[in-house]
């Protein structure tokens, strides 16, 4: 049996030397707009930008082992969970004093926007080019 492409690992994996610097980088920038707690606000925003794209890939990536209805459902349902995962921490860190939601907002929407355009640029790239469907997926498909 040849070794199957995957291409969401090989995202996460381009994608999370980037997540670090990104994550200092929003510290850096919110302290120096409008002091430490605001820094770390957009910090937690980049960190949870980064760990929603990691989890997804993974799991799309594990889905993808399974069968393409896994696939579906773990792209479907999963972005409905890890939307409401995010937005529950949202709520909880609101609790806090240090916590700026317009700082995490603010640092959530470029940071997103920028994984998005780096994940089109890998796809049109071609990873993900040697994908290979199981056997089994074609006749799920057909049938």
């Amino acid at each position: 049996m040849e070794p199957r492409a995957e291409p969401e690992r090989e995202m996460v994996r381009r994608v999370a030397p980037y997540g670090p610097p990104a994550i200092v980088l929003a510290l850096f920038v919110g302290g120096l707009a409008a002091g430490w707690n605001v820094g770390l606000s957009a910090a937690i925003g980049v960190a949870i930008v980064m760990a929603n794209f990691v989890v997804n890939g993974l799991s799309l990536a594990r889905a993808a082992r399974v069968s393409l209805t896994a696939l579906s459902a773990v792209a479907m349902g999963g972005f409905v969970v890890r939307l409401g995962v995010i937005v529950a921490i949202m709520f909880l860190l609101d609790r806090f004093a240090f916590f700026s939601p317009l700082a995490f907002g603010l640092a959530v929407l470029p940071a997103t926007i920028l994984l998005l355009g780096f994940e089109m640029k890998l796809m049109a790239g071609g990873v993900g080019r040697e994908l290979i469907l199981p056997a089994g997926d074609e006749q799920e498909v057909a049938g």
